[in-house]
């Protein structure tokens, strides 16, 4: 077994989650060095694809790198009789079932608290664990459309747009992953662990920030304002002689820059700029004054010239230039790993920094069931007792 280092190296986690959100929140926990087990569905050794994708895949690859994989059917009691002998001595267990299933499988929080009360117990639903939808099944694109976010996202007029990446899902991962981490840092005050439970509605909603706080304080409903900020202006994406740059020149300092920056010195003085309230009222006049100043240059040349500036702006890549930009190359985003089927690959890595204890990636997503027997005999049980439950479909 790889050596984990980190700052989460002490604790062990039971990985009980399928698709995106769950593993989110582990791929976190594992990052930072915890020793994470992947329960699957012995199933998964055939092969073909799963819940989440191909295994081979490079979302699959993404998402669980860092565990190891124990194959266990906990529809079996003897199946059912590892898990909780797994419990008696791990610190986090993670899920994402619907709310009913872990209950059916008497392995819900209440149950597993009496066998390790220290337990701490990460959930994530659709709609939470209680409540009038909390058996509804949960899908990214339903939480985007419920929490607001597709009634803010695309062109005015041109109906809901929904994001281009799983923002429910992932925010869930990453608020259940920050409990977790909460929990389990009370835990060293109270000695007692607890059950931590979100879900991509409330993930969702948490997200819209700025935009929700805007109806539950003020009572605005914000509208679609394309790529223009709903509320910083001039905030957008320009057209270039060459392309497309993101400019955002909002607040009065950076205005007073932007406006000299791009030969617009006139614009200061006009009544209808002169303030954010002019500026936001009168937007699409402004910008297109502003497009046709900034599309008689390239884009490297404005870019280059605003930031100089002090103007905040900047490319608009596709996702093969976001990785050949020198920033990002700088910053290590692409981590290497070597997978023994996919050959030297690459992952997505953690984007925070650490100076003593920074997050690692140790090893690629394991193979279905790779570590039953060395997971196993942790446990005591023998060679012949481990092929005993391969031949009865426990692992």
């Amino acid at each position: 077994m790889t050596e984990r280092k980190g700052p989460l190296a002490r604790f062990k986690v039971l990985d009980l989650t399928r698709v995106r959100a769950g593993p989110t929140a582990v791929r976190q926990l594992a990052d930072w060095g915890a020793d994470v087990i992947k329960i699957e569905d012995p199933a998964a050794e055939k092969g073909g694809e799963g819940m989440g994708g191909p295994r081979l895949g490079s979302d699959f690859q993404n998402l669980h790198r860092n565990k190891r994989s124990l194959t266990l059917n906990l529809k079996e009691p003897e199946g059912l009789k590892i898990f909780k002998q797994l419990v008696e001595w791990t610190d986090v267990v993670v899920e994402n079932y619907r709310p009913d299933v872990k209950h059916r499988l008497g392995i819900d929080y209440e149950s597993l608290k009496k066998i390790n009360p220290r337990l701490v117990y990460g959930s994530i639903s659709g709609y939470g664990q209680d409540g009038p939808y909390r058996l509804r099944p949960g899908f990214d694109q339903i939480a985007q459309g419920m929490g607001g976010l597709m009634s803010v996202t695309g062109v005015p007029g041109q109906g809901p747009m929904r994001a281009g990446i799983a923002v429910a899902d992932s925010s869930a991962g990453i608020y259940c992953a920050f409990g977790i981490l909460a929990a389990l840092l009370e835990r060293e005050t109270s000695g007692e662990g607890q059950w931590i439970q979100t879900s991509l509605l409330q993930a969702q909603i948490a997200m819209m920030d700025f935009q929700a706080a805007r109806w539950v304080q003020d009572r605005q409903v914000p509208p679609q304002a394309g790529n223009n900020h709903p509320t910083s202006i001039p905030t957008g994406v320009f057209r270039t002689q060459d392309g497309y740059i993101n400019i955002a020149a909002s607040g009065p300092a950076i205005w007073e820059r932007f406006c000299q920056a791009v030969g617009g010195e006139a614009w200061r003085s006009n009544p209808d700029y002169a303030t954010s309230a002019a500026r936001s009222k009168n937007r699409d006049k402004l910008n297109a004054e502003i497009e046709a100043k900034i599309k008689t240059r390239p884009s490297a040349q404005w870019i280059d010239a605003l930031n100089e500036a002090g103007v905040p702006c900047g490319p608009i890549y596709s996702v093969d230039q976001v990785f050949e930009d020198p920033q990002v190359k700088h910053l290590g985003m692409a981590a290497p790993v070597t997978h023994p089927k996919i050959g030297p690959t690459h992952v997505i890595n953690q984007p925070v920094v650490m100076s003593r204890t920074p997050s690692e990636i140790r090893t690629p997503t394991a193979d279905a069931g790779a570590h039953n027997a060395e997971i196993l005999a942790t446990l005591g049980y023998s060679a012949d007792a481990i092929a005993g439950l391969k031949q009865r479909g426990v692992i």
